[in-house]
């Protein structure tokens, strides 16, 4: 890819190859949130990330009420999937697969039980920018494997070869990948999800609903993404019922049952009214069982 043609932030700086705008904004969430007297997400690679990169700090373009809330709602996300993730390497699940991994440092920042083995797929120019930054840290997993290919492409191959092993439950996370792809991309990254799970394996996804993504909170954001060559694709209406398509047992998180997604989220309590909180869904699920 040519430097004009890589994609950068709104300020003009380039990204590094293979690094998408979510991840940098994602990284910067983490950065803020591990400054905090108790952080929700403690990842002390974030800011080494954006520093290394020359990004300041910062989020997605616009000020409308979405984009105030997202470093926020970031840091509850990666809460959730990261609560989903162990309980699911303690139940058994000793494969992790994050596609789609990006800035993402899972690997080191959470206390495995012993003997999993992190699979991170990722855009293949970016593990060397980010094995420079990591500086030789060592995983808190047991094992943990890059696999440098297009996570919206054909990466079965290159997972196996790099020692997954379908015979064995996995715990898989798409933590934004889909949405920004196009539906086919998107199915397409879910079948061979399926294809690859033993009995056992579980899923987490966020999705967009598309019955909120024309909103009047929703819209002015995706206005604002659009500017950046970022759009939500991949929207859904029944994430259950799509999930069930594709073999998988699905299940939509209510955030306010999640007391810590209820308190960071408080104060934006004026803007989120009840169509506003389920404008994207956190969904996990287990593989269904063969009929």
């Amino acid at each position: 890819m040519t430097d004009a043609a890589r994609p950068t932030l709104s300020a003009g700086v380039p990204l590094p190859e293979g690094l998408s705008k979510v991840a940098v904004w994602t990284a910067a969430a983490h950065a803020a949130e591990y400054g905090r007297e108790a952080p929700y997400v403690r990842d002390p690679w974030a800011g080494d990330f954006l520093r290394a990169a020359g990004f300041p700090p910062g989020g997605p373009p616009g000020d409308g009420p979405l984009q105030r809330l997202l470093p926020d709602w970031a840091v509850v996300r990666s809460r959730f999937f990261d609560e989903h993730l162990m309980t699911a390497a303690r139940s058994g699940c000793r494969q992790v697969v994050l596609l789609g991994a990006g800035l993402d440092t899972r690997a080191f920042r959470l206390d495995w039980p012993r003997g999993v083995h992190v699979f991170e797929v990722e855009d293949p120019a970016l593990p060397a920018f980010k094995e420079r930054v990591l500086d030789s840290a060592p995983p808190t997993c047991g094992r943990r494997g890059t696999v440098g290919v297009d996570p919206a492409g054909a990466w079965a191959g290159d997972l196996v070869a790099a020692g997954f092993d379908p015979g064995r439950p996995t715990a898989w996370l798409a933590e934004t990948l889909l949405y920004h792809l196009p539906p086919r991309d998107a199915e397409s990254v879910v079948t061979t999800m399926t294809e690859l799970s033993a009995p056992g394996s579980t899923f987490g996804a966020e999705c967009v609903n598309a019955e909120a993504a024309a909103s009047s909170f929703a819209a002015p954001f995706q206005e604002a993404l659009a500017t950046t060559g970022i759009a939500w694709q991949w929207q859904l209406t029944e994430p259950e019922r799509w999930w069930a398509e594709h073999g998988w047992e699905a299940a939509v998180a209510d955030l306010f049952t999640l007391p810590y997604a209820v308190r960071r989220l408080s104060p934006y309590l004026p803007l989120l009214g009840e169509a506003a909180a389920r404008t994207v869904f956190l969904t996990t699920g287990t593989l269904a069982a063969p009929k």
